[in-house]
């Protein structure tokens, strides 16, 4: 079986951008929401990257299980409650947009290009030098399955210049 079967690529937003994610404290609230979720209905990271205003990430979901729309709306609610903010005109916390982008992976170059993207994002954006200094990625994780060397992602691979997955 092909590693990209039923992957999906994901960017989720803040607000109108606010760096709402730029902070520890914060981070494991999204960690613990995204745990929480993946006890009661079951999906695998296999790649994640969370910034101060958005996150990417690519998701798997159980065989015959599309419902990964119901897991964020869960995932953000969990982290809206726990982030203090003044409530919106709809009794809403304004701490995410309400939709995401949602890429279904083709292939396993779809698959590279995408896992090159989410790890060398925080470089992109002038967060990092290298891949391995930004704390809050899969990155490590990746290095340690031998998908990238230590010292990957300080120039842009080639294979995602002209991707923009914002």
């Amino acid at each position: 079986m092909s590693n990209y079967r039923r992957a999906n690529f994901f960017t989720v937003v803040t607000y109108r951008r606010k760096p709402w994610l730029g902070r520890e404290e914060r981070i494991q609230i999204l960690r613990e929401a995204l745990r929480k979720t993946m006890v009661h209905r079951p999906f695998r990271i296999d790649a994640m990257v969370v910034l101060p205003d958005h996150l990417h990430c690519l998701w798997q979901l159980p065989e015959g299980d599309h419902d990964f729309s119901g897991r964020w709306r869960e995932i953000k609610k969990a982290v809206s409650r726990h982030i203090d903010t003044r409530t919106n005109h709809r009794n809403e916390r304004p701490v995410w947009q309400r939709r995401f982008w949602e890429h279904l992976i083709r292939d396993e170059d779809d698959l590279r290009n995408h896992r090159d993207y989410i790890h060398y994002n925080p470089v992109k954006h002038g967060l990092a030098k290298r891949s391995c200094d930004w704390p809050w990625s899969s990155f490590g994780k990746a290095v340690a399955r031998g998908w990238y060397t230590p010292d990957w992602g300080a120039s842009e691979p080639v294979n995602i210049e002209k991707m923009d997955r914002e």
